[in-house]
């Protein structure tokens, strides 16, 4: 169980592009799965089976086994209403928390913010990969964010300069014509350079990272690598983000597809092994979302943007099951050819924020939604 003396960590795993959520958890009694993936439909007596509706994709083998072990919540129909199929824009919308207007503060910024006010911690919220994610973002919170941490520690200063300044260059270019010259200047003028810095902490986590798993050669499992590291050096992090797609599967969906989830699957399993080795895991959740699910009828080689998706969230204070329902498949029960969300990703965002981190969710997520408990509230 976690101790007073391991605060809580989250780990956010982004799933970019929109994951196939017909094919990742498959309804295999359900005869409109069949009739609808002429071209796409996985063989049942190769899917992973979870219970007597449901079953894994097959490439999801160390997710299965989590899922049996009673560390893995699978949350059906995640989205929100009047989804605009939209890889920006619908990502935006998760990042901000703001289906209705552009956002300018991150769910996760102020996740960090309402952690460490007074950004005492230049590494509170870390953030491994390319650019700034707009989840992390808000006016005054620090973000130390690295590519590579492996490589991190060998560049000369001028180069991590020069690696910042194209970070927040990207950034900029994002988000500059949905935001306005104003709110991207005035937060690169707050923080700038200032909001990298804590990489420069995060050069000595590498130094004391002990560790007998070998992780698999995937990207992601490089960075969910980096973030062991990291939490291992006890450097106070307590929000972690990297993201691994793309899962926009137009064409060529069947072994794309596969790919992605078998890399994914396995850098999870590596991670946890990783963590609990040596007793760094009790106090981590992990949480896995895209931004939205694809078209139910496969168009002959992939599948187009849809609305409703599925989130996991994976830990050993994880409640295992599954949460929310699958949403109804019939043709009249779709909507554009769609599932229809039941499950706001806010109520998802709000279980984890209020049961995990102990935190009030409403102002984070502007407003009040509901989930069911999938994980165990800190005493």
């Amino acid at each position: 169980m976690t101790t007073t003396s391991k605060e809580p960590v989250i780990v956010v795993l982004q799933l970019s592009g929109g994951n196939d959520y017909f094919n990742t958890i498959i309804p295999f009694n359900d005869n409109n799965y069949y009739d609808n993936r002429p071209s796409l439909q996985i063989p049942q007596e190769e899917m992973l089976p979870l219970d007597a509706e449901f079953a894994m994709n097959p490439s999801m083998k160390a997710l299965q086994k989590l899922y049996k072990d009673g560390n893995l919540a699978i949350i059906h129909g995640v989205g929100y209403a009047n989804s605009p199929r939209s890889h920006f824009r619908s990502m935006d919308i998760w990042h901000t928390s703001e289906p209705d207007k552009v956002g300018t503060e991150g769910w996760l910024g102020r996740v960090t913010r309402d952690i460490d006010p007074k950004s005492d911690n230049p590494v509170t919220a870390v953030n491994i990969g390319q650019g700034l994610p707009r989840a992390l973002v808000a006016p005054g919170v620090s973000v130390a964010s690295v590519a590579d941490l492996s490589t991190y520690g060998l560049l000369t200063s001028v180069q991590q300069k020069t690696q910042r300044e194209k970070m927040l260059s990207r950034f900029s270019n994002m988000y500059g014509a949905a935001l306005g010259s104003g709110p991207v200047m005035e937060y690169l003028g707050q923080t700038g350079i200032d909001a990298m810095n804590g990489a420069d902490i995060l050069k000595i986590a590498p130094q004391v990272y002990e560790s007998s798993v070998e992780y698999s050669s995937s990207s992601v499992a490089t960075s969910l690598k980096d973030i062991a590291t990291i939490h291992k050096a006890n450097l106070g992090t307590r929000v972690f983000y990297t993201q691994h797609g793309s899962f926009d599967t137009h064409a060529a969906q069947a072994p794309a597809h596969a790919q992605l989830w078998q890399d994914v699957s396995e850098a999870i399993q590596d991670f946890w092994d990783d963590l609990n080795e040596t007793g760094h895991d009790e106090n981590v959740v992990m949480f896995l979302f895209s931004e939205f699910g694809r078209r139910v009828r496969d168009n002959g080689s992939g599948t187009d943007h849809g609305a409703a998706g599925v989130s996991f969230v994976i830990g050993p204070r994880v409640n295992g099951g599954m949460y929310s329902q699958y949403p109804e498949t019939r043709s009249e029960a779709l909507e554009q050819g769609d599932l229809v969300p039941n499950q706001d990703f806010r109520g998802v965002y709000t279980t984890i924020i209020e049961d995990w981190l102990g935190l009030e969710a409403a102002p984070i997520v502007n407003g009040t939604f509901t989930s069911e408990s999938f994980i165990d509230k800190l005493n």
